[in-house]
């Protein structure tokens, strides 16, 4: 089983992750995990402070002469930002200089600070932001590394932003997708993670002009895989249910608001027979015609690509500002800004690519062995022979 933990503020020294049950003999390296750090610093509409940070990884465990040792993995990120912020993020006993008094309409600064009892609201933005998702990168690709020693391929893209949408995506491999995402990145001065290059020019128009505005944008993202075996996951248990695993997953990204798979609420609009996905045998293999099931059924695999959309919200710090209230004072007032992002829903696309490698990850192993990736390969060649005879 993969478990990890996350540890560190947005402003603080750095932030910490271990990950356990990774197993061994898995090649990773310090340039594979510092990719997808930059990946995840990449997008359209991001605020300054990507342009401070250079996200390094500082392999500390789990990992001798480029592979794992089935140890647990740990890995730093500094913040390089902490040097201006370390007189305001210490840990030193004293009294915090210059509090965060004023909650944020749609941030944890309200919620937390009561949950807490808190009244510097520093002490619940600086873990509950966004900036932690940097440490579930790391973990999110070593797992797709996992999932690539079986050509197994996840990705996380943009569909929408700020109202502008694209179908251009539809009935597309990952392969065309990536070719589609490149294609128009290498047109436009900007990451948008997206694959349809005239909605591409509208959405940059589209966030240069709400930026002007002092204002946020959110989106949809989606993530595809590539086909999978049957029977990852579980019926059996409510916690064994991969897309229940998955919806958790994605629910719990900073901003993600919600989720369907395949079909999804759609699924209201038609009658049984209609929607849901028949079952053909040919050639020694069975097969669907169709996928609105998004790749899942009773919470396992069923040999189909996983398919699933989740939306974004825009981002809760507001240049222009929302009311609120001192939470000293009880004063009407409105929200102060510090930094962020106008537009972060490409970023949020890569991190959605990455809990969703987790879970997979996850379930794979459940069903074929944790401990040497060797074994585990031997494990999976044994389960395909036995599907063919099925």
């Amino acid at each position: 089983m993969i478990r990890y933990l996350t540890a560190g503020e947005s402003h603080g020294k750095g932030l910490s992750v271990i990950i356990d049950g990774i197993p061994s003999n898995l090649e990773i390296s310090k340039e594979y995990l510092d990719f997808y750090l930059s990946e995840r610093q990449k997008g359209y509409g991001r605020g300054k402070r990507q342009q401070i940070e250079k996200d390094d990884a500082e392999i500390i465990s789990g990992i001798r002469y480029g592979k794992t040792t089935g140890a647990p993995v740990c890995v730093f990120i500094k913040n390089k930002d902490y040097e201006n912020w370390k007189d305001i993020i210490k840990s030193e006993k004293g009294e915090p200089e210059n509090e965060f008094n004023i909650p944020r309409p749609g941030h944890a600064d309200f919620a937390g600070g009561i949950k807490y009892n808190q009244y510097d609201l520093r002490n619940i933005l600086e873990r509950a932001s966004a900036r932690e998702t940097a440490a579930r990168v790391v973990a999110g690709a070593i797992c797709k590394k996992i999932l690539s020693e079986f050509d197994i391929d996840v990705l996380g893209y943009v569909i929408n932003i700020g109202g502008i949408s694209t179908d251009s995506d539809k009935n597309l491999t990952i392969e065309k997708i990536k070719s589609k995402i490149n294609q128009v990145e290498s047109k436009i001065n900007g990451d948008l993670r997206f694959p349809d290059f005239e909605k591409a020019k509208k959405i940059i128009n589209l966030i240069e002009n709400v930026k002007k505005e002092g204002d946020t944008l959110g989106g949809i993202v989606k993530v595809i895989t590539s086909k999978l075996p049957v029977g990852l996951g579980s019926y059996v248990q409510w916690d064994k249910k991969l897309d229940a695993n998955i919806a958790k997953a994605i629910l719990s990204i900073q901003a993600f608001k919600g989720i369907e798979f395949g079909a999804g609420f759609s699924y209201s609009h038609y009658k049984g027979s209609q929607i849901h996905d028949e079952i053909y045998y040919s050639k020694g293999k069975f097969f669907r015609k169709t996928n609105n099931a998004g790749g899942i059924e009773g919470g396992m695999t069923n040999g189909e690509p996983i398919i699933l959309t989740a939306v974004v919200k825009p981002i809760s710090t507001v240049l222009k500002g929302l009311y609120s209230v001192n939470i000293r004072t009880k004063q009407k007032v409105k929200t102060k800004y510090e930094r962020s992002d106008f537009c972060a829903v490409p970023s949020a696309a890569l991190i959605a690519e990455m809990v969703v490698a987790i879970e997979i990850a996850n379930a794979f192993l459940e069903k074929f062995g944790n401990d040497d990736l060797g074994a585990i390969k031997e494990n999976y060649k044994n389960y395909l022979k036995y599907i063919k005879k099925y």
